[in-house]
C-alpha cells in the first residue's frame, strides 16, 4: 500500500484527487495539509465526510516523508518550487500540480510568469507528466511536471497530426473554452455567480501562460518549432474544457485520413478516444477521458477536444502518473 500525501489540500484539484486516491486499491491517504486551514478535512470538503477523517495539518518536509511515500503537489505556482526541493531532500516522489517545473527553459518562466525561477537546474530535466507523449519516461521519477488543463486539450489534439506532417506547425489557432472551476477555488470578482451566469468571454488574450507549454511540448513532438496563437474563454458551467483548433495542412488531406492517425497514435492509450461525432463536454464530464475528432473545412484541418479540466486537466492524469510511477495499471482508480 503506497502511503500518499496532499500538499495544498483546500481546492478543487485537491478534492478531485481524494476521491480518486479514496476508491484506488493500492492507495492509503495519510496526510492533507495546509497552511490557512484546520480542523477536519470534511468541513472544507462536505462531499468527504464518512469518506475521509483525516484533520489538516502543516508538518515539515521530513516530519511529511516520514508519513508517506508520494506527495501530490496542490499548491500554486512559485509556492511549488519553494517547497518541493525540500520535499525530494526529505525523500518523498512529487507530482507536482502547478505550473513550476513545466517549462525547460528558466528565461521563458520569468517572462510568462513574472517570477524568477529559485530551482532552475530541475528546468529541462523533470519529465513532463502527460502520459500518452512521454509515458515511458514517467516510472524512473521522482519528480513529475504535471501537464495543465488547457495544455492537455491542446497537445492531445495536435500531436498526432504535427507528429505525421499532416499540419503545418505555423499559423495554428487554439479557440478554447473552460468552465469556472478551472480558474481555481480562491474568491475572484470575476468569478462571482452574478459576474460569470449568462456570459462568455475570453481573457489573457495573447498574454495565457499556457501558450509556451503547448509550443514547448508540440515542438518537441514534431521535431520544429511550433507557434500557436492560443485564446481561452470563460464559459458559464462548473468544469470542462472544449478546444476548437485550426491548422493549414501540409498537403491535400481527407477527414477519414485525419482520424486514421490520431487513432494510430493513441492505440493502446487506454483514455484518449478519437470519435466520429462532434463531441461535447458532458460526453466527458466527471472522467479521465478525451475525446478527439476532426474534420477539413475549405482550406484547414479543424480538430476538435473535450475533457474534464478537473480530472483529465489536473488530477485524473496525476493518478495516471502516479500508477506509472508505482507500476499499478494505468487506469487503476480511474474507471
Amino acid at each position: 500500500m503506497i502511503r500518499a500525501a496532499i500538499q495544498g489540500g483546500t481546492g478543487y484539484t485537491a478534492l478531485e484527487l481524494l476521491r480518486i486516491l479514496l476508491r484506488h486499491p493500492g492507495v492509503e491517504v495519510t496526510a492533507v495539509t495546509s497552511r490557512s486551514e484546520t480542523g477536519l478535512v470534511s468541513r472544507v470538503h462536505p462531499s468527504l465526510a464518512g469518506r475521509l477523517n483525516l484533520v489538516f495539518s502543516n508538518p515539515t518536509p521530513d516530519e511529511l516523508a516520514g508519513q508517506a511515500d508520494v506527495c501530490f503537489c496542490c499548491l500554486p505556482h512559485v509556492a511549488s518550487m519553494e517547497a518541493i526541493p525540500s520535499l525530494l531532500a526529505a525523500g518523498l516522489r512529487v507530482i507536482d500540480l502547478s505550473a513550476d517545473y513545466r517549462l525547460t527553459d528558466p528565461v521563458v518562466y520569468e517572462t510568462w510568469y513574472g517570477h524568477v525561477h529559485t530551482d532552475p537546474t530541475r528546468l529541462g530535466a523533470t519529465v513532463y507528466g502527460l502520459p500518452e507523449i512521454y509515458g515511458d519516461r514517467i516510472a524512473s521519477q521522482n519528480l513529475i511536471a504535471n501537464p495543465g488543463c488547457y495544455t492537455s486539450t491542446s497537445i492531445l489534439a495536435l500531436a498526432p497530426l504535427l507528429k505525421a506532417g499532416l499540419v503545418r506547425p505555423k499559423g495554428i489557432i487554439i479557440d478554447a473554452k473552460s468552465g469556472v472551476s478551472g480558474a481555481g477555488r480562491s474568491p475572484k470578482v470575476e468569478m462571482l455567480y452574478s459576474e460569470c451566469n449568462e456570459s462568455f468571454s475570453a481573457y489573457a488574450v495573447g498574454t495565457h501562460r499556457h501558450t509556451p507549454e503547448i509550443e514547448q511540448v508540440l515542438s518537441d513532438v514534431c521535431g520544429e518549432q511550433v507557434d500557436v496563437i492560443f485564446t481561452p474563454h470563460l464559459t458559464p458551467m462548473d468544469r470542462g474544457i472544449f478546444a476548437t483548433i485550426y491548422a493549414v495542412p501540409a498537403r491535400e488531406v481527407k477527414q477519414a485520413e485525419l482520424l486514421e492517425t490520431m487513432r494510430q497514435f493513441y492505440a493502446g492509450k487506454p483514455f484518449v478516444h478519437v470519435v466520429e461525432h462532434l463531441p461535447k463536454t458532458k460526453d466527458v464530464s466527471g472522467t479521465n477521458f478525451c475525446h478527439l475528432t476532426a474534420r477539413v473545412v475549405k482550406d484547414r484541418v479543424m480538430v476538435l477536444a473535450v475533457l474534464d479540466n478537473l480530472i483529465k486537466g489536473a488530477s485524473g492524469v496525476a493518478v495516471q502518473n502516479f500508477n506509472l510511477m508505482y507500476d499499478f495499471d494505468e487506469t487503476t482508480g480511474l474507471v
